[in-house]
């Protein structure tokens, strides 16, 4: 599961994230409202962490801002109050599920996993570009009848850019996505999975699908 936690609080935050990477959810953090809106526009998360008390757009704007765009996503409210009238107006909006805080971490991990289990927007589990396919199930990669042998982090790349196609994805959002960073190491680390994965999918096969934009970041498409 790609779960987005939406918490202004950075102790809350990175506590919730470290919980949740353990149990072995891919997790994306942002700290205010305009941010979570874009975040969900670009990637489809199999589930929220929503914060209702935050900076400028609260939680239940956002929350609403997303069911009306048709954004299904299943999302988990939290909040320090714990008032009724408020957990009946954030499931009126569209939340599946309300914490209150202070909460109990393999709680809101539990409740995490339920919402998976609910499902939102159904993703794909074998993805397809040209003659390249990748089974997010069997973790296999295949092009032109050939399979490749990947690591656990070139497939993670190459899942992230495939259900991207044609968009270009900039380095920071390729090390926040894949290595899970929230800010960039500073190494050509990037580069030279990138230069790996080139080598799998595009050396021998035409046309070339895994393209560099200068200066910007890179792009999984069929046409240069």
């Amino acid at each position: 599961m790609r779960v987005l936690v939406v918490e202004d609080e950075k102790k809350t935050a990175s506590f919730v994230r470290k919980a949740l990477q353990a149990e072995g959810f891919a997790v994306d953090v942002c700290d205010n409202g305009e941010a979570a809106l874009a975040a969900a526009a670009g990637t489809p998360f199999d589930g929220m962490v929503l914060d209702i008390m935050l900076p400028g757009r609260d939680g239940l704007s956002v929350l609403r801002q997303l069911r009306e765009r048709g954004n299904k996503t299943p999302v988990l409210l939290l909040s320090a109050r714990g008032a009724v009238n408020e957990r009946v107006e954030g499931l009126n909006a569209g939340a599946d599920d309300y914490l209150p805080k202070p909460f109990v971490i393999a709680e809101l991990v539990a409740r995490v996993r339920a919402l998976g289990r609910r499902g939102g927007e159904v993703k794909p589990t074998v993805l397809r570009l040209a003659d390249l396919t990748l089974d997010t199930i069997s973790h296999r990669a295949q092009r032109g009848g050939k399979t490749f042998e990947m690591t656990a982090r070139e497939f993670r790349l190459l899942e992230f850019l495939m259900r991207s196609p044609g968009r270009i994805c900039g380095r920071m959002s390729i090390i926040e996505k894949v290595w899970d960073y929230d800010f960039d190491p500073g190494t050509n680390l990037v580069d030279v999975y990138i230069r790996r994965l080139r080598e799998k999918i595009d050396d021998g096969f035409e046309p070339k699908l895994l393209h560099t934009v200068r200066g910007i970041g890179y792009v999984l498409k069929e046409t240069p």
